[in-house]
Formats: structure tokens, C-alpha cells, sequence
């Protein structure tokens, strides 16, 4: 009994974070939404680090086609190849350069491979928080 209601309340509690992402993800400007894809591939390369340690293969693998998932088809289908120029060229490639890293962590169970990812996202992020268009870098 006390097992089910423990997983009953995981599963709400999951139930509510889901509800509110997705509330986020339907008001939020343009930025924010980056700003999102940004924060889920970090949760997502923490994931993969802390099952590539346990020698999880199958959540590992999970995690990090999340993260690959965010890179490919939220941050590099986001660029705007006509405004942006060979800066959206450069982004581009490194956001390549950042899947590439994410499949060799997949295959060879490798950590700096892993991290190094993180933490070229993590600058990007950064980076992309900074220059928040309506002013409001410290809010979440």
C-alpha cells in the first residue's frame, strides 16, 4: 500500500512539472522558448552523467537522445540562416560539433566527451540568457 501511494504521488508530482513546462512553453516569447531547450538539454546531460557513473546503458542512451533530440531538432532547427548569416553558419557547426560529442559519450560511455558537451551548452546558454531582448535576465 505504501508503495503505491508513494508511486501515485511521484506520478502526480511528475504529472504537475509536465502541466507546468507546458504552461511555460504556451506563453513564452521566442527567447524564452530557447532559454527552455537550453535548461532541458542541461538537466538532460546531468541525467546521462549520473546512469553513464551507475553503468546505466539504457537510461544513459535515453538521457542523451533527449539532449540530441534539443540540440538537433529545438536549437539547430532554430536558427534563422537568413538573418543570421555566418553567425547562424557557425552556430550551425557547432552545434554538429556538440551532437558528434553527444553520440561518442553514447557509444564509448564517455564522461569528457559528456561534459565537454555540457559545457558548450552551458556557455551558449549562458550566453543566450544575456542578451534577453525584453530586459529580464534574472527572471525564470
Amino acid at each position: 500500500m505504501n508503495v503505491v501511494r508513494t508511486a501515485g504521488c511521484a506520478r502526480g508530482a511528475a504529472a504537475y512539472v509536465r502541466v507546468g513546462v507546458e504552461s511555460d512553453v504556451m506563453s513564452a516569447s521566442p527567447h524564452r522558448l530557447i532559454t527552455l531547450l537550453f535548461d532541458g538539454a542541461d538537466t538532460g546531460i546531468r541525467t546521462a552523467a549520473i546512469h553513464l557513473r551507475d553503468g546505466n546503458a539504457a537510461e544513459k542512451g535515453r538521457a542523451i537522445s533527449r539532449v540530441l533530440d534539443i540540440v538537433n531538432n529545438g536549437l539547430l532547427a532554430a536558427l534563422d540562416h537568413e538573418r543570421g548569416g555566418e553567425l547562424a553558419g557557425r552556430m550551425a557547426s557547432l552545434y554538429d560539433y556538440i551532437a558528434r560529442l553527444l553520440l561518442e559519450a553514447n557509444l564509448h560511455d564517455d564522461l569528457a566527451a559528456l561534459e565537454e558537451a555540457g559545457r558548450l551548452l552551458g556557455d551558449l546558454g549562458s550566453a543566450w540568457r544575456e542578451i534577453d531582448p525584453q530586459g529580464r535576465q534574472g527572471e525564470q
